[in-house]
């Protein structure tokens, strides 16, 4: 049997919220017709790949590693950690510090890095846990979709086709299309403008630190996933931080562009 007193709760539940606001001078009617409109807006979430709709971070380290063995260098977890979700080629010349390698022996090897990549979750997809799901309740809010991630093109149509997400992505974005890999903004600018959005419309689901500043520097809305490998302080500079997908839906994640405005 229904609670007589809930609709009265609810009375002086929603009066004592107004009345808040009025003590504080704003004015309670405008502030909720702005948010109305403003959600009416048409606004996407752009998601990482890796770490966020993959838990591919040992996968990643394993075929990094076995190249790295391949061709004399040491390459430790923690020199993996600091350049997660950076390019290939930046990883070599940067982190390997092989600047003298010519261009087309870095491709190559980045190319027999992807193959062990692929093999190894082509045995066993590691979907992150809710990430499907989160991504079809997004479009059924409305969401416009997409994903922009450092990796190749193969990497992220096996992702698509294991998550059965392709119907739901309004773009996406890969290594492929840049020309330089986070924290440099491009693939998340790129993204939204695919989702014919302006940044400011545009809520990142990122894991690494690299990603988050490029979010940053985007000037979009981030949520820092604090996924395997990661620590609370890699997503210190998101908006919002979780540790798992499952606690993400569309009303919270369209709350974080209200708070910007």
């Amino acid at each position: 049997m229904a609670d007589p007193l809930a609709h009265r709760r609810e009375i002086r539940y929603h009066f004592a919220s107004f009345r808040f606001l009025e003590i504080l001078g704003q004015p309670v009617r405008r502030l909720r017709d702005e948010s109305r409109i403003n959600m009416a807006e048409p606004w996407g979430v752009i998601f990482d790949m890796d770490g966020v709709l993959v838990d591919s971070f040992q996968a990643h380290f394993e075929s990094w590693q076995s190249l790295a063995n391949e061709v004399g260098v040491v390459y430790s977890v923690e020199a993996f950690h600091r350049t997660f979700g950076r390019t290939g080629r930046e990883i070599i010349h940067e982190e390997w510090g092989r600047t003298d390698w010519p261009l087309d022996h870095v491709d190559r090897l980045v190319h027999r890095k992807e193959v062990l990549y692929r093999e190894l979750v082509e045995r066993e997809f590691p979907a992150m846990d809710g990430a499907a799901e989160l991504i079809e309740n997004l479009a059924a809010a409305g969401c416009r979709i997409a994903i922009g991630s450092s990796g190749p093109r193969e990497n992220v149509e096996l992702a698509i086709d294991r998550l059965a997400v392709g119907t739901h992505l309004a773009a996406w974005v890969t290594g492929h299309d840049v020309t330089r890999g986070k924290p440099d903004p491009e693939v998340f600018l790129k993204a939204a403008e695919r989702m014919t959005l302006s940044p400011d419309r545009c809520i990142v689901i990122e894991d690494s630190p690299p990603g988050i500043e490029a979010a940053r520097r985007a000037e979009m809305a981030c949520v820092g996933v604090i996924s395997t490998g990661h620590t609370p302080a890699d997503a210190a500079g998101a908006t919002l931080a979780v540790r798992s997908l499952r606690e993400l839906n569309p009303e919270n994640l369209s709350s974080l562009l209200t708070a910007r405005r």
